[in-house]
């Protein structure tokens, strides 16, 4: 688990490697990763974008962006957590993931961004 905390916002990440999902043979290996989003500052929150660079041991540099996360631009007012769950395919049994969220602050519609903390995805035997 890693976790981050950037303008009162605490991002948390758990990840998974799926085993049944994956096919060593044809280079396909499927990760989740689980985010828990706490807003510890004093105002109302929308998460309106996500960034992220992914990298692969033996792939090129990815990067994804878009609206929101799965389909939600969630509001968060203090206190309040907000967690979702994707998933990532690697070429290979070692990669990262990092990136940032841009956030709007209700009260006066300031924008700021919002760091994703790095994370590890390696397929358990890979440990040893």
């Amino acid at each position: 688990m890693t976790t981050q905390v950037t303008h009162g916002i605490r991002v948390t990440v758990e990840t998974r490697f799926q085993e049944l999902y994956s096919d060593p043979a044809k280079l396909y290996y499927l990760f989740t990763y689980k985010i828990t989003i706490e807003n510890t500052g004093d105002y109302d929150v929308q998460l309106l974008r996500r960034n992220w660079n992914i990298f692969d041991s033996i792939s090129e540099h990815r990067t994804v962006e878009g609206a929101g996360v799965v389909g939600q631009q969630p509001v968060l007012r203090p206190g309040e957590v907000y967690q979702y769950e994707s998933a990532c395919n690697l070429k290979s049994e070692l990669g990262k993931m990092g990136g940032a969220y841009t956030f709007e602050r209700l009260v006066d519609g300031e924008k700021f961004k919002v760091s994703i903390p790095e994370f590890r995805m390696t397929v358990p035997y890979r440990m040893n």
